[in-house]
């Protein structure tokens, strides 16, 4: 048996991260399995970070994928009009906006998260005139300079070596643990309200419903309603970054449907592309979409060969059937999880999240990340989230079989009972 992770520690960059958490070499994966170079299998419960919603090498994309090919379609077109762009538009039009009443221009930024982030700020800056966005704890919005002025993460903003400028951070849901009321949004419309407050009125609102990088914290849906209400009030943009939270990451196509609300721009990446290739759009108003012509591009803004597999995944929603397993085997997760904690106390253990989108936040120093280790070892990929890696997060695939969630079920019980037992030697040492 080999394991030969020579080549990455001498070659690649210390910047790699994942690689760290789960040391093997990987050679071949399949719906919500994978194998390593060992032949050793992986159940997924990563999914890519959330770029993997419908598995690993979904048939029916494949199968279109590798006929585009070899029929020779275009691969690169900069934003030129191509066929596979034409469906894409179209489907995504039928299947997903007009089913919901939604009328927004799509946008083909660059082909990652952080992109789409970029092209959102720039345009509500654009479109208002006004130059501060309001973003909120714990919130990620991706890597380059922009995206990271929004984002809370301390480490990751500390990374850009320069200053963060022309953002303001406002307390996200809960954050202060206020239970019943809404003080969180009292306190951001006094900022705006008073003159002295040295808050101006900014061009957009930023925000994830479901924080995935934040600790899978998500906002009750009364709690966006009135974000909403009060970004209409003082004409500010509301931006939601859909980019992990959505493609059914939830529940529902976006993550925001059941809460009732429009917002005037969304972000949409990972799942997009459906088979984990590179995609991104940015969703806006009509009235807001007057960019002029090549004012925000970039060399790899459409992706056709995503197009192609993007539109076959829409297939999964033109029926509300999808949408029913998901919130069903959605059920079966914080089921688990409220079990956990109870057989647990050790674990002293908060479920978070929704939908797909769950975890177990413990503020047991190290036991988290601890527990994913443990499943690592046991064969079941899962990372850990927030700003102290106090969660360990299920995200499996969307399809994943009811007889692959239960044995994840399993191997994260004897991982939990694994790391609980290495904790209490610890201490007792």
């Amino acid at each position: 048996m080999t394991n030969n992770l020579n080549i990455f520690n001498e070659l690649e960059s210390s910047v790699r991260s994942y690689i760290r958490s789960f040391p093997t070499v990987f050679t071949k994966a399949k719906g919500s399995k994978m194998w390593d170079e060992n032949g050793k299998e992986y159940l997924d419960f990563f999914s890519g970070a959330g770029a993997l919603n419908y598995g690993h090498n979904e048939p029916k994309m494949k199968e279109k994928l590798v006929e585009y090919i070899m029929n020779d379609g275009i691969t690169h077109s900069l934003d030129k009009a191509t066929t596979a762009k034409a469906e894409f538009l179209n489907k995504f039009n039928d299947v997903i906006l007009k089913p919901r009443n939604l009328d927004y221009k799509i946008m083909f930024p660059g082909p990652t998260g952080t992109n789409t982030v970029e092209s959102a700020l720039k345009i509500a800056r654009k479109v208002t005139g006004r130059t501060d966005v309001i973003s909120f704890t714990n919130g990620f919005h991706g890597m380059t300079i922009g995206s990271l002025s929004v984002t809370g993460n301390a480490m990751k903003r500390k990374g850009a070596g320069v200053p963060l400028t022309n953002s303001v951070t406002m307390p996200f849901d809960r954050f202060a643990d206020e239970k019943d009321d809404f003080s969180s949004l009292d306190y951001l419309e006094r900022f705006l309200e008073e003159g002295g407050s040295g808050v101006d009125i900014p061009a957009a609102m930023i925000l994830e419903t479901v924080q995935g990088e934040g600790g899978i914290n998500a906002a009750r849906f009364e709690w966006l309603k009135r974000v909403e209400k009060i970004c209409k009030k003082w004409d500010i943009k509301l931006i939601i970054d859909d980019v992990q939270a959505g493609v059914g990451r939830t529940g529902t196509f976006f993550s925001f449907e059941k809460a009732g609300i429009k917002p005037d721009i969304i972000c949409l990446s990972k799942s997009i592309g459906g088979f984990g290739l590179p995609l991104a759009i940015t969703l806006i108003k009509p009235e807001l979409d007057n960019w002029l012509p090549g004012e925000h591009n970039g060399t790899f803004r459409g992706n056709n060969h995503a197009f192609v597999t993007a539109a076959v995944s829409l297939e999964y929603w033109e029926d509300d059937s999808f949408e029913k397993s998901i919130e069903q085997k959605s059920e079966k997760i914080t089921d688990f999880l409220k079990s956990l904690i109870n057989k647990h106390p050790e674990l002293k253990g908060e479920v978070k999240g929704r939908g797909f989108m769950q975890g177990i936040s413990s503020p047991v120093d190290g036991l988290s990340e601890k527990v994913a280790e443990e499943a690592f070892n046991r064969g079941l990929i899962m990372e850990t989230s927030g700003s102290d890696d106090q969660v360990f997060k299920l995200f499996p695939a969307l399809t994943i079989e009811d007889s692959e969630l239960e044995k994840g079920f399993k191997i994260i019980e004897e991982s939990v009972k694994a790391a609980i037992a290495a904790q209490t030697e610890l201490v007792a040492n």
